[in-house]
């Protein structure tokens, strides 16, 4: 599939053709992208639940890996993405900051699985979301987010976040359609390998 530009035109309404619908979670630390990855895979504009950052949450959002960072997500991010005439994936991107983990719960029930966003240089703090996927029993993928042309060596980023041999580690840069609809493709073949 062409991630480039839609397959079809701005579509409003899901097709009466549609028979399989896929709830997918993309979620991450904070700043590490998940508005944007939605954003660039969403056929759809996508849903939003931003607000500006206020100094009350200066002592507790650490802004050291996005200095520029003026908004964050109160609650989620929602797009849609269809696959073919009867396939349609949901995404729903969580909150990152550990006072939104109420929603997690919420936000997990009925989801396929999830794809994990990293940052590179911030691996440390993907601990409890990864610890978070796992405690509601989601199958998922890492899709390591970088928006410089460092590479990180794939072994050492699963030895850093100790992965399973079987879970998929890929990259991607979350402002790129062609980019961040392979790192979905890439759970979502890992999710029908475990149903196979």
């Amino acid at each position: 599939m062409d991630y480039s530009k839609p397959s079809r035109p701005e579509p409003r309404y899901v097709s009466d053709a549609v028979t399989i619908a896929a709830k997918i979670l993309v979620v991450g630390h904070f700043a590490v992208g998940k508005t944007t990855f939605i954003g660039s895979l969403s056929e759809i504009a996508p849903l939003r639940t931003e607000e500006r950052m206020t100094q009350a949450a200066a002592h507790v959002d650490d802004l050291r890996g996005a200095p520029d960072k003026m908004t964050t997500t109160v609650a989620l991010d929602f797009g849609r993405l269809t696959l073919s005439d009867d396939v349609v994936l949901y995404l729903f991107g969580t909150p990152g900051q550990q006072r939104f983990i109420q929603l997690w719960e919420d936000m997990a029930r009925g989801a396929l699985g999830a794809l994990i966003l990293v940052d590179p240089v911030r691996l440390a703090e993907s601990f409890p979301v990864i610890e978070l996927v796992e405690k509601y029993g989601l199958e998922y993928s890492i899709a390591v987010n970088s928006f410089t042309p460092e590479e990180y060596d794939e072994a050492e980023i699963r030895e850093a976040l100790d992965l399973l041999p079987d879970t998929p580690v890929s990259y991607c840069d979350a402002r790129s359609r062609e980019s961040s609809g392979q790192a979905l493709i890439t759970l979502v073949r890992h999710l029908l390998s475990r149903t196979a």
